[in-house]
């Protein structure tokens, strides 16, 4: 008699699907695993990372990397993002996401908005950012294991880690003078979203916005990041500012 093997994946909820985006949208940083071309066998580097508008994660990494020499002789590889914080490293979220790398051309018309993206969450990559050797990649999902913790394992299609909005374009035009404007003119409100909506006990100002896309947007403040989803993601570009102004009077009242 066979025993019939226990299902361990649970159902992917929405609680599931919100875990998994608030890892991708708040990871600076992830390892990558690829195939080494020279042996064939898996490897793992750290790279730095942000995302594009849509949620499909960017790095910026050098040709004289080996990642990137594995990553272009086969595209198949998988990056894993959720740091450890206190206690057990295993009971805290982490995700791994098979991806396809495609390289950002340097002609190509979305590489100033992957550029702006990637330099505002990880502004020290400008020292090199420019260099020659050196391309952005976007690092296109196609399914996720989520570990939520001990007993909460979920897999996620590419569709339910990915924002989906005809905003998009135009939130991504948009972009570069809303982060200026709510950081140079609205910095009480800025951190009034992170203490109210990201639960940030410390501190209690000094966030700045890094960018904003039609599902949310994402604060930091030294080594802290928080990422604030707006109810539903947003349909139009002009609903934008109305959405910001109602959540800062929501939380001030």
């Amino acid at each position: 008699m066979t025993e019939t093997k226990k299902d361990v994946l649970r159902p992917t909820d929405d609680e599931a699907i919100r875990l998994a985006k608030t890892l991708l949208r708040t990871a600076r940083f992830g390892a990558l695993a690829f195939l080494d071309p020279a042996t064939g066998a898996p490897s793992v580097s750290r790279i730095a990372v942000a995302t594009d508008h849509d949620g499909t994660p960017i790095t910026l990494i050098s040709t004289l990397a080996a990642h990137t020499g594995g990553v272009l002789a086969d595209p198949r590889c998988s990056l894993l993002v959720g740091e450890p914080g206190k206690g057990d490293p295993l009971a805290h979220p982490r995700m791994t996401i098979a991806c396809r790398p495609e390289k950002v051309a340097a002609d190509a018309p979305e590489l100033q908005r992957v550029r702006w993206r990637f330099l505002s969450r990880n502004p020290k990559s400008r020292l090199y950012s420019g260099f020659a050797d050196f391309s952005f990649f976007r690092l296109v999902p196609l399914k996720a294991s989520l570990n939520g913790g001990f007993g909460k394992a979920y897999m996620l299609e590419a569709e339910q880690l990915l924002t989906s909005s005809p905003a998009i374009d135009a939130i991504a035009a948009m972009e570069p003078s809303v982060v200026e404007h709510m950081n140079k003119d609205h910095a009480d409100a800025v951190s009034l979203y992170a203490t109210h909506y990201g639960k940030a006990s410390e501190p209690a100002s000094g966030w700045e916005m890094t960018g904003i896309d039609a599902e949310g947007f994402d604060l930091v403040a030294g080594e802290r990041y928080v990422r604030i989803f707006f109810d539903k993601p947003l349909q139009e570009a002009a609903g934008l500012r109305r959405a910001l102004v109602e959540m800062a009077a929501a939380a001030r009242a």
